[in-house]
């Protein structure tokens, strides 16, 4: 029997599977009225897809003293340093934690919040303003399912998670979601909005994601 977690769509119209990268899991999706069993029933069926699937999914890489990590996609190691003062700084390649083991995680995790930030907020706020809408908030939160949000009262939203990944893909993103405080759909109007709001075409970095999409979900926790 696979270890699945069962969910019920009252929108559903039949039984689909997926697989979330981010939890590691099986996400197994039914219809309101469809019977337990029969859902399961099918998900068995797909035993040989589910395991395919898992297996490529690229390994956790922990916040821990050696470990490389990707910054704006360059590499960077990460050096415990419990005999210094501070908390994170960089130094070249390197980025170096002070402090107890214990808090290294929660302090690197902090740190890179910190320094999406510091290129994220200016970059949305230089394209919301060629659009000359204005905009709410710009929160960085651990969304795992979308790499950016925008609500209808102009709140954009991001996963803290694009800190690893290369610049242009970050500059696309800002461009994507600034291109909703337009067109709050995915029109060809909005298409060709975001490409100007793009400092480069917007293919290569779509491309990256889909191709590296789920390799940022690997570090940290």
């Amino acid at each position: 029997m696979l270890s699945v977690t069962f969910v019920r769509n009252a929108r559903a119209r039949r039984a689909s599977l997926r697989v979330d990268p981010a939890n590691r899991r099986i996400v197994l999706t039914a219809p309101s009225r469809m019977a337990r069993g029969t859902a399961v029933g099918f998900a068995e069926t797909q035993a040989g897809w589910i395991a395919a699937r898992l297996q490529r999914l690229p390994a956790r890489r922990p916040f821990v003293d050696g470990a490389e990590i990707p910054l704006f996609g360059l590499p960077h190691r990460l050096r415990h340093r419990p005999d210094a003062r501070g908390t994170v700084w960089r130094e070249g390649s390197e980025i170096h934690i002070a402090g107890r083991p214990e808090h290294l995680s929660r302090r690197v995790k902090d740190w890179l919040i910190g320094e999406l930030k510091k290129e994220l907020v200016p970059l949305v706020h230089a394209k919301a303003a060629r659009t000359e809408r204005p905009v709410k908030r710009i929160s960085v939160r651990d969304t795992r399912s979308r790499w950016g949000s925008c609500g209808p009262d102009a709140s954009l939203s991001f996963s803290w998670r694009l800190v690893f990944a290369p610049p242009d893909v970050l500059d696309y993103l800002a461009a994507h979601e600034a291109a909703h405080l337009v067109h709050l759909n995915h029109s060809p109007r909005f298409w060709a909005l975001a490409r100007v709001l793009c400092d480069g075409p917007i293919e290569g970095p779509q491309a990256w994601l889909r191709k590296n999409g789920e390799t940022l979900l690997q570090y940290g926790s």
